[in-house]
């Protein structure tokens, strides 16, 4: 690859005052263009801190929160950083250091790169020399390091990885900075040809892709902590923090990972003396847009791969893989072996077959004629009726609760579940996991319904229309349909035998104003409604037109003018739609129209603003189903195209099953999971309801097949939760020293910086 090392530098000084300023930001930086970038570089750390496409305004890095004296503190991460942890062969103890702990300004290396600097000055390398330069790579920016042994005896390099950068931080943005500003990345951990994708947030203008240099490996993916310097909030819903492109991995495995299996195999470096390694990345800008990633994958001779339908495979289905390389496929192995069966069609084209044994994570190695290897990651599933079958069986049985005594009046009732202790949900601190309302007490009885409308089951259905006379209507919801956020509270004059020592009061969780929870309910009714259409003797104590009804009455109260978040996008809302459509098609006229004008109330609102699918959170990737519903279904093209755009900003394509179709959410392991910590997660539900906006609008242009990979992902993500015995988890936690389905609902903090008090 030929390497060009022509560019303009300006040594910018910036008269700023700074309370602490280590990385030196104050001192000045480097300016400089290539023929794709313009870069800006601090001087004393020589790290990234500006990457805009040439011609855009539009910067991938936090660079204006530098330029307000934050994120320039000591132990704040930038593109440019690096994290080792070595040991000398004749000692077992590893010795961990990093660029961004302790700044000193770095030593001119001089090597004719842009920059280039020795670390020596800032990192405690011992036998080891750490060189880093900024290269042009074909009018591409590229990141190159050259570390060397300058020791007498072997060196070991356990763990090595670069901190990777994005503009990810809402803290104190408003919604316009917030969409106009931001960015998320996603990672693809394929070893060789791994790389990380950056899609700004509003899914429009160009996209960023990085990609290895010097076969630099994406091994893992792991998240960096920092301190909340400069108000940045790290590890809330304001901030997820920033990861690290890891490249060897066995220090981690060895110790803090040691309980869970990794998404690729661990590896190390040895170096003899004098011996030198280079590893590096190239950004490239993908100025077309986020759906021409893979073309820009492409253009850089890194191998991609394209799995039709997607990654996560019922046992009684099979994919097609396509491998985008020019390179030769020397071998392929799966890990566990023999998972996979693997048949060459022809033009780097494959069958990809599950054993009929096989469950859960499969990794499929790829090794090429360059003596390179891809990694890429299938989740094999039961048969999709057997697993739906399997879930509804588990929701009425393990998690049905029947206890007469219970003086919160959630008997009987199909109740949240610790799948790690095999029992049901009773208490909890939070309102929501033991409480029947929230997304975190309602999605067991709601999934357990809407499974009728597709696989109606007598028995099932039983227990359903119990809970609804005995516990929905009139307990959760009052006679004026009105929905309480929940029923469980904590109250020491009760007669129950707590075994929690705090929580949410009766006056709170008794409060009926949140919007959101009235999709719950009504999800229900119209579930139960279109079972009994079309199987009429399912229904034994209320018939179909009382469900329809119920369903209709639930949405317009959520919709009265006492209740918040009504004028917001609400999860599963398109039941509302489908609640429509189905009094419509019943003759019901007054009550369609009701229904209708409600809905175009609401939409009128969200045509007079920039971003309507906000919520209660900072940012979120759960209100664009609604919106996107309602504008299509009233014929707003606009802005169905701008929603549609947005959940382009949080949802991708990689050949990775976790994090294929994977819309964007990290907190509702505080809100609803066992182990409580802002962390990024797989499949959680949000993963399923963006899906929906993607098929649809596939649908309406079945030309463009990204939606529908990027669709098929979100929605086949759903499955791959439900576990072999029937239980469904909330989410995956992404964590390298998690990686596994959250157990259940129970509480327990992480132990670990980051953890929620």
């Amino acid at each position: 690859m030929r390497l060009q090392i022509s560019f303009s530098l300006a040594l910018i000084t910036l008269p700023l005052c700074f309370g602490q300023d280590d990385i030196g930001f104050g001192n000045g930086t480097y300016a400089f263009k290539t023929r794709n970038w313009e870069v800006v570089i601090v001087k004393d750390s020589a790290t990234l801190a500006s990457l805009k496409p040439a011609g855009s305004d539009f910067d991938f890095l936090p660079y204006d929160l530098m330029q307000l004296g934050r994120r320039v503190q000591n132990g704040c991460y930038h593109w440019g950083d690096i994290n080792i942890r070595y040991r000398e062969t004749s000692s077992g103890t590893w010795n961990e250091t990093s660029s961004a702990t302790a700044r000193q300004p770095v030593i001119e290396a001089g090597t004719g790169a842009l920059v280039s600097s020795d670390l020596s000055s800032t990192m405690m390398l011992g036998p080891l020399t750490v060189i880093r330069e900024w290269i042009d790579v074909s009018g591409d920016l590229g990141l190159r390091f050259t570390i060397t042994n300058s020791g007498d005896e072997d060196v070991e390099i356990g763990a090595l990885g670069f901190a990777a950068a994005v503009n990810n931080i809402f803290t104190k943005r408003n919604v316009s900075d917030v969409n106009e500003r931001c960015s998320f990345m996603e990672p693809y951990i394929g070893q060789d040809a791994g790389h990380l994708r950056v899609l700004p947030l509003n899914g429009v203008g160009p996209a960023l892709v990085i990609t290895p240099l010097y076969k630099t490996p994406l091994e893992a993916y792991r998240w960096l902590w920092e301190d909340n310097k400069g108000e940045t909030r790290i590890g809330s819903n304001m901030w997820e923090g920033f990861f690290e492109w890891t490249i060897h991995s066995k220090a981690w495995a060895e110790n803090e990972w040691k309980d869970v299996e990794p998404w690729n195999t661990p590896t190390n470096a040895v170096f003899k003396p004098g011996e030198s390694k280079r590893y590096g990345v190239r950004f490239t800008a993908v100025t077309e847009g986020v759906q021409h990633i893979d073309a820009a994958i492409e253009s850089t001779e890194t191998p991609n791969a394209i799995s039709s339908p997607g990654y996560i495979i019922p046992r009684n289905s099979q994919a097609t893989l396509h491998l985008q390389t020019g390179l030769g496929v020397t071998s392929t192995s799966t890990s566990p072996p023999d998972a996979l069966q693997i048949s060459d069609q022809s033009n780097n084209t494959y069958t990809v077959q599950p054993s009929p044994s096989a469950w859960g994570r499969v990794r499929l190695n790829i090794n090429y004629d360059n003596n390179t290897t891809q990694t890429i990651h299938y989740y094999i599933t039961k048969p999709a009726a057997e697993a739906i079958s399997d879930l509804g069986n588990f929701l009425t049985t393990e998690h049905w609760f029947v206890d007469e005594s219970d003086p919160f009046g959630r008997s009987p009732s199909i109740m949240g579940y610790d799948g790690e202790a095999g029992a049901i949900i009773e208490q909890d601190k939070r309102t929501a996991p033991a409480g029947l309302s929230d997304e975190g007490g309602a999605g067991a009885y709601v999934a357990a319904a809407v499974k009728q409308t597709f696989q109606p089951n007598a028995a099932e259905i039983a227990k359903l229309e119990e809970f609804v006379d005995k516990v929905l209507f009139n307990t959760i919801q009052d006679e004026n349909y009105a929905v309480k956020r929940g029923l469980f509270y904590y109250d020491t004059e009760l007669d129950y035998n707590y075994t929690i020592t705090s929580g949410q009061k009766k006056d709170y969780v008794y409060e009926i104003n949140r919007a959101y929870n009235y999709v719950w309910p009504a999800a229900t009714y119209w579930a139960l409604y279109r079972a009994g259409r079309a199987y009429p003797d399912l229904l034994k104590r209320h018939d179909w037109e009382w469900y329809l009804n119920q369903a209709y009455k639930t949405v317009m109260r959520g919709m009265e003018p006492d209740i918040g978040f009504k004028d917001k996008g609400l999860m599963g809302e398109n039941i509302f739609g489908k609640i429509l459509l189905d009094l419509q098609r019943e003759n019901r006229s007054l009550e369609g129209q009701n229904l209708t004008d409600v809905m175009r109330a609401r939409l009128d609102v969200w045509l007079t603003e920039a971003y309507p699918y906000g919520s209660e959170q900072a940012w979120d990737s759960t209100g664009q189903e609604g919106v996107y519903f309602w504008a299509r279904f009233f014929g707003e093209t606009a802005l169905a195209t701008r929603v549609k755009n947005s959940v382009l900003g949080y949802m991708t394509t990689v050949p990775h099953w976790g994090y294929n179709g994977n819309a964007r959410r990290y907190w509702d392991f505080v809100v609803a999971g066992k182990t409580q910590v802002v962390e990024r997660q797989i499949h959680h539900y949000g993963s399923g309801l963006n899906a929906l906006v993607m098929l649809s609008a596939f649908r309406d242009d079945p030309t463009d097949t990204y939606l529908l990979r990027v669709g098929y992902g979100g929605t086949s993500g759903a499955l791959s939760s439900i576990r072999e015995d029937g239980f469904a988890s909330c989410a995956m936690h992404a964590w390298p020293e998690h990686l596994s389905w959250c157990k259940g609902l129970a509480p327990r903090l992480v132990q670990r910086r980051g953890a929620v008090d």
